[in-house]
């Protein structure tokens, strides 16, 4: 059970890192990781954003590459 556990909350929080690197992608922001003080902590915090980076790079490209999916093109003006 405790396994279980451990395994739901490592996703859950690919899952969050994952949304954070899309937010970065389509906005630009992300957060300010040269503000913890504690150099462990913003190592933590770097490699958690790094994994959210490396999903959000392999769901692109299994998107790019399927035919379940196509690029939206802007209206014409």
């Amino acid at each position: 059970m405790a396994i279980g556990r451990l395994v739901h909350y490592a996703v859950d929080a690919a899952l969050l890192s994952t949304v954070i690197a899309g937010v970065r992608r389509s906005s630009g922001f992300s957060p300010d990781t040269s503000a913890i003080t504690d150099p462990t902590m913003r190592g933590v915090a770097d490699k958690f954003l790094g994994v959210g980076e490396t999903v959000f790079d392999m769901l692109q490209g299994t998107a790019v590459n399927s035919s379940y999916f196509k690029r939206n093109t802007p209206p014409p003006p």
